[in-house]
């Protein structure tokens, strides 16, 4: 068996089992128990300095 096809051979069977696991650790990420503040504080952040903006240009 060549180089080749034990790579192929590889990339067909457990890399694909690997990049899946991968796939379904990544969707679940943000579900996990203690991500809700981060993810809240996340969602937020583009909001954080518009006080500060409206005082300086009196909008």
């Amino acid at each position: 068996m060549s180089f080749y096809d034990t790579l192929r051979h590889f990339a067909d069977s457990y890399a694909l089992i690997v990049m899946f696991a991968i796939f379904l650790g990544l969707c679940a990420w943000p579900f996990r128990p203690g991500a809700k503040a981060h993810n809240h504080q996340a969602a937020h952040s583009i909001f954080k300095d518009d006080d500060f903006r409206d005082e300086d240009h009196g909008e």
